[in-house]
């Protein structure tokens, strides 16, 4: 998402506003008529993220945060549907007149904060460190004394930053590792391997522009079909072969409310990975 509306940098916020909207009303803080007289006429100078929000730099400092939760985007291009418009950034000076935030179930908010503000939300006590940017030792360091499933301490925003109930499936199936193994009982070379699968997977899953899966919710800021669903492994593959090694039938479990898939035979609890 972050990348897709990169070529709003440059451009002026002539306008921003709540889109009326019929269904569930997403949270816009402090409020639509605040966040509209504080970014009106403000150039954007830079668009980032933190952890899983795009966020809009803007040139007094100012931040526009866009939360998308499970069902949010953040679009260029025409929405899929109108009836779901939540946000309307209009724009002046570039090469787009106008980016969107779209939320089918209404799950993710739009703030506006100050610099301050957005240090204080977002301080390490709050958010951990981004997933792409830990080294192995400081992922082993923050979760290697939890007593929790691996899978459900990856989710963990706290301790680390970005990574999704998806691609926590996917790391884990690819580190060989079961998603119920408890995180102070893993190894050493456990914690290096599940490190190296979420670099890998985060990063191709950027390169294919996250995944779009069966019921079509979730597109690129183009409103195009992400790609990396092709390269699924698990997620979303229950009761079909093991890509990986041809025998497993792919299982799906529920941990804290999210569904998990695995093989159970490259990821057995106990002993050797098939």
């Amino acid at each position: 998402m972050r990348r897709g509306i990169l070529p709003v940098v440059g451009s002026t916020i002539v306008r921003a506003e709540a889109v009326a909207c019929e269904r569930k009303p997403i949270g816009i803080f402090p409020s639509p008529s605040l966040v509209a007289r504080r970014a009106k006429g403000q150039r954007i100078t830079d668009v980032g993220r933190i952890g899983k929000r795009v966020v809009v730099h803007l040139e007094r400092g100012d931040a526009l945060i866009f939360e998308p939760r499970m069902t949010g985007l953040v679009l260029l291009s025409d929405p899929p549907s109108v009836e779901h418009l939540r946000f309307r950034v209009e724009l002046t000076g570039g090469p787009v007149t106008q980016f969107w935030y779209w939320d089918r179930r209404g799950l993710g908010s739009v703030h506006l904060l100050s610099e301050e503000e957005l240090a204080q939300r977002f301080h390490e006590q709050k958010l951990g460190p981004d997933a792409l940017s830990l080294t192995v030792e400081q992922l082993r360091e923050r979760l290697c004394k939890s007593r929790r499933p691996i899978k459900v301490a990856l989710l963990d925003q706290q301790r680390l930053a970005g990574v999704g109930n998806l691609y926590a499936s996917e790391i884990l199936h690819q580190a060989g590792v079961h998603p119920e193994k408890r995180c102070d009982l893993l190894t050493a070379a456990q914690w290096t391997e599940i490190h190296r699968r979420m670099l890998e997977v985060l990063e191709l899953a950027i390169k294919y522009e996250g995944s779009t899966l069966s019921d079509g919710t979730y597109r690129n800021a183009l409103n195009e079909t992400g790609g990396y669903q092709n390269h699924h492994r698990v997620y979303d593959r229950e009761g079909q072969t093991c890509r990986q090694c041809g025998r497993g039938v792919i299982r799906r479990i529920v941990q804290a409310q999210r569904a998990t898939f695995f093989c159970p035979i490259c990821q057995p609890k106990r002993g050797r990975r098939g």
